[in-house]
């Protein structure tokens, strides 16, 4: 094992809402993270600024490891995870569950009785993560096509399914084992 990915695990994130000055290198760890698509700079700091309570960063020794972007959908009891960015140097720590449990503890969250978010059929990734926090949560994962490659996209991007994940009550004991 690489002694830098060693370190990195040895040592426990800190999970903590963004500032505005964190939107460059949310930036910068949403472009080491491919196939993620990538949003301009200016989006992730609005992202960092305006939508802070319902984002997280993952830091470890001031550096930014690990990030959430999501919000409220207006109008729902769901809270939509819009994107999930893992640092290679910090993949297999569990870190992607561990900040999904973060922010559905949060008070800005706690209206949720459902998290979705999209993904394309061929992110194995994405798929894990979401259906390991299912399991984690106790809830219900159903998946259903949503944004439509030709409808949605003029055919340059692969239709999404929305993803829906019941939110049962999280007890003290589960949100300690996050």
């Amino acid at each position: 094992m690489p002694k830098d990915l060693e370190q990195t695990r040895s040592r426990k994130p800190v999970l903590r809402k963004p500032e505005t000055t964190d939107g460059s290198a949310i930036w910068a760890l949403v472009r080491e993270c491919k196939p993620l698509d990538e949003n301009s700079m200016y989006c992730n700091l609005i992202q960092a600024d305006h939508f802070r309570d319902t984002c997280v960063v993952a830091e470890v020794d001031g550096e930014i490891l690990g990030w959430i972007s999501g919000h409220m959908i207006p109008n729902d009891d769901a809270f939509f995870v819009w994107q999930v960015a893992v640092s290679p140097k910090a993949r297999g720590m569990g870190l992607g569950r561990k900040m999904l449990t973060h922010l559905i503890e949060r008070d800005e969250c706690g209206e949720a009785k459902a998290l979705k978010t999209t993904i394309t059929e061929d992110n194995d990734a994405s798929w894990g993560l979401f259906r390991s926090f299912a399991k984690h949560v106790g809830g219900e994962l159903t998946d259903e096509p949503h944004y439509h490659e030709e409808d949605h996209f003029d055919g340059h991007h692969d239709t999404e399914h929305m993803v829906t994940i019941s939110l049962p009550e999280m007890d003290d004991d589960l949100a300690k084992a996050a």
